[in-house]
C-alpha cells in the first residue's frame, strides 16, 4: 500500500482549539500544523492537501505539489487572493454545525431587532419600567441575499419563528413556500424587505453591494419604519461609510455586523457606540474544527477511492 500524504494545517485559528481537533484528525496520516513553530521551515514539496484559512502568504510557494486545497470556512475569497494559488480543485466547507450556526446567529439578530432589545437594555440600566409597542414576527419581512446552503437554512429557521422571508440570489432558486427573487430582480425584493439579511460569497460583482443606494430601496412599511440591515456574509460586500450614513440619517434604523471591511475592527470605529449597531466579532459561524477536519477528511477519502470531490468551488463565479 502506498504511503499517505500528509496533509498540511494552515488555519488561523485558536491554536488550543486546532491543537485538540488535531489529536483524533487524520489517523495514519502525518499532520503538519504550520502554526508549531517546528514546522516553520519544513520542506512541503510532495505534499497533496493543505486545510487553510487566511494562510501565510508563502504557503503555496512552500507547497507546489497541492493536488487539494481545503477551505477553512464555508467563503473562499481569502484563499482565491493568496499568492501563488495552484490551479487544483478548491474544496469549501459545508457542515452541519457550520451551517447551524450561522442560522442561529441570524434568528438572533433578527429577535434582538424584533423585541427591541438594546431599547429595553436601555431603560433597564436606567431602572425605568416602561414597555413599548411591540410587533410580532409575523409583521415582519426578512429578506435574505444568498440563497445557498446558509441562506436556505437561515430561511427556514426564520420561517419557523414566524417570520415572512423572502430571497435574493444571482440565479434563480426555487424554496418551498418562499418568494424567491434572482438578477434584476432586486429592486422587488428589497422593495419589500424590512429587514435584509446579507450572506452572500464576496465576488467582483457582489463587492460593495450593500451601499446607499441599495438601502435606500429597502422598504419602510414595517412596523418600524426604517429598515434594519443584517450581515453575516462578507465584510467586502458592504460600504462601511454608507451604512454608518445610513443609520445616523434614519434610511437605517438598526444593524447587525459580524463581518467589515478591515478585521479586526478599529477600536474607534463608531459602530462600538452606536445604540442600534450590534457587533460581533466575524463568529457567525464559527467553524467546529473538528467537523473541518472530518469534511476535509472524508474528501480526501472520496478521493483516494476513485470518487469525486465534493462542494468544490467554481473559480469563474467565486465561490
Amino acid at each position: 500500500m502506498p504511503a499517505r500524504s500528509p496533509v498540511i494545517v494552515d488555519l488561523k485559528f485558536i491554536p488550543r482549539e486546532v491543537e485538540e481537533a488535531l489529536k483524533g484528525a487524520f489517523p495514519d496520516r502525518e499532520v503538519i500544523n504550520l502554526a508549531d513553530p517546528a514546522h516553520k521551515s519544513r520542506d512541503l514539496s510532495g505534499i497533496d492537501y493543505a486545510v487553510v484559512w487566511k494562510s501565510d502568504p508563502d504557503l503555496f510557494s512552500r507547497a507546489p505539489d497541492l493536488k487539494v486545497v481545503f477551505s477553512g470556512g464555508a467563503g473562499v475569497d481569502h484563499v482565491l487572493t493568496l499568492p501563488g494559488l495552484p490551479d487544483v480543485p478548491l474544496v469549501r466547507f459545508v457542515d452541519r454545525s457550520l451551517t447551524m450556526r450561522m442560522s442561529e446567529w441570524v434568528v438572533l439578530q433578527c429577535l434582538l431587532h424584533l423585541r427591541q432589545h438594546r431599547a429595553y437594555e436601555t431603560r433597564a440600566r436606567a431602572h425605568l419600567w416602561e414597555d413599548l409597542s411591540q410587533p410580532e414576527a409575523a409583521d415582519v419581512t426578512v429578506g435574505v441575499m444568498g440563497l445557498g446552503v446558509l441562506g436556505q437554512d437561515a430561511i427556514r429557521k426564520l420561517s419557523v419563528m414566524g417570520f415572512r422571508t423572502i430571497g435574493w440570489s444571482r440565479s434563480k432558486k426555487s424554496i418551498d413556500g418562499v418568494e424567491c427573487f434572482s438578477g434584476d430582480e432586486l429592486d422587488a425584493f428589497l422593495a419589500k424587505t424590512d429587514f435584509l439579511v446579507g450572506l452572500l460569497p464576496l465576488t467582483p460583482e457582489t463587492k460593495g453591494i450593500f451601499n446607499a443606494t441599495l438601502f435606500s430601496r429597502l422598504s419602510r412599511k414595517g412596523p418600524f419604519g426604517a429598515p434594519v440591515f443584517i450581515n453575516g456574509g462578507r465584510g467586502g460586500s458592504q460600504v462601511e461609510v454608507d451604512i454608518l450614513a445610513a443609520l445616523q440619517s434614519g434610511v437605517l434604523g438598526g444593524a447587525s455586523l459580524d463581518v467589515f471591511e478591515r478585521e479586526p475592527l478599529a477600536k474607534d470605529s463608531p459602530f462600538w457606540e452606536m445604540d442600534t449597531v450590534y457587533v460581533t466579532p466575524h463568529v457567525a459561524a464559527s467553524s467546529d474544527v473538528r467537523a473541518l477536519f472530518s469534511h476535509a477528511e472524508h474528501q480526501i477519502g472520496r478521493l483516494e477511492s476513485g470518487q469525486p470531490l465534493q462542494h468544490l468551488v467554481d473559480r469563474k463565479v467565486g465561490y
